[in-house]
């Protein structure tokens, strides 16, 4: 079977198999004909998947895919299994499934569409040295093979169709890890959390921002969220709008958001813009932010050597203050 997120993906057209058939003009009478030639390709497929493997077996690019004899005859029996399917006489979903699966496991272990695409082609004057040597009758050696190229591509746009998904999957995770990674909400004190910001802020990730940061509030019930852009280069109309947004959204939980990181020429950029920040409390250091912030709880940072009656108010071993 092919992934389940690949064939989900895929169901809505892949398993439209008539439509597909018609396109690529791969009638039942090409499937008959097909059929009747099995006892040819059963006589001579061990042949056939050798000569194909020869090829594999013969590229670097390729060669590096097959590390061991055991893999290499693992696969080779998936092969048989495959030239012998297509004389079969029927595409059927457990077929179309097959075909997913290829496309699906390609893009797994990194086997690009130019290799698997060239390996078709010599899958294919394999496939036709067999019928024209096979087949007394030139003319009807002619329909099988014609036959054949409409099997063969229809497999082949399935397995691409399914090879671009499984890709594309990919990098959505891969691009939705890394947001995660670059959108860290860390607890500084019990009902505080601190977002620094990294990086450019655009709308996609602007969204991201504010989707973590709201969970993040109603799972510790917090009272105040420090935004920190420090590290976020260029602060235009576009940034501030994004960071206006986002604590909106914040004030609308019961939560206060404190900006930090602003420096002189941030500062200057905003006057210049007119953007109105007014109503957000800012702070040019984390540190005083991070003051601010629990002073809002209700707590406060006092040098080590302070008394105990006031051990309540200190920050504790971590840095973070003790309810």
């Amino acid at each position: 079977m092919a992934g389940s997120e690949t064939r989900d993906r895929l169901t809505a057209d892949v398993y439209d198999i008539p439509r597909r058939r018609a396109f690529v003009e791969l009638g039942d009478d090409d499937l008959a004909r097909l059929a009747a030639l099995r006892p040819l390709a059963e006589a001579h497929i061990d042949r056939l998947v050798d000569d194909f493997y020869e090829l594999l077996l013969g590229q670097p690019d390729t060669r590096r895919f097959f590390p061991d004899a055991h893999v290499i005859e693992r696969v080779k029996r998936s092969q048989r299994a495959y030239f012998l399917g297509l004389f079969d006489g029927k595409v059927d979903e457990a077929y179309v499934d097959d075909r997913l699966r290829v496309g699906a496991v390609h893009e797994r272990i990194g086997l690009a569409p130019k290799w698997y695409l060239g390996a078709y082609r010599r899958q294919l004057r394999l496939l036709l040295d067999l019928l024209f040597s096979g087949v007394p009758d030139p003319v009807e050696a002619r329909a099988a093979f014609a036959s054949l190229q409409k099997l063969v591509f229809f497999d082949m746009t399935l397995a691409i169709d399914a090879y671009i998904v499984a890709r594309d999957d990919a990098l959505e995770r891969h691009q939705t890890a890394l947001r995660e990674l670059s959108t860290p909400v860390i607890r500084v004190h019990h009902g505080v959390l601190l977002l620094p910001l990294v990086g450019t802020v655009d709308s996609l990730r602007a969204e991201q921002v504010m989707d973590t940061v709201l969970v993040r509030i109603v799972e510790e019930q917090a009272r105040v969220l420090i935004l920190d852009i420090a590290g976020v280069p260029v602060v235009d109309t576009r940034v501030a709008e994004h960071l206006l947004q986002t604590t909106q959204a914040v004030r609308l939980l019961g939560c206060e958001a404190i900006l930090t990181g602003i420096s002189a020429h941030v500062a200057r950029t905003l006057v210049q813009l007119g953007v109105e920040i007014a109503t957000m409390p800012t702070r040019a250091r984390l540190a005083e932010g991070i003051e601010l912030a629990l002073a809002i709880v209700g707590k406060r940072i006092a040098p080590a050597g302070a008394g105990a009656g006031s051990a309540a108010e200190h920050a504790g071993p971590d840095g973070a203050g003790r309810a």
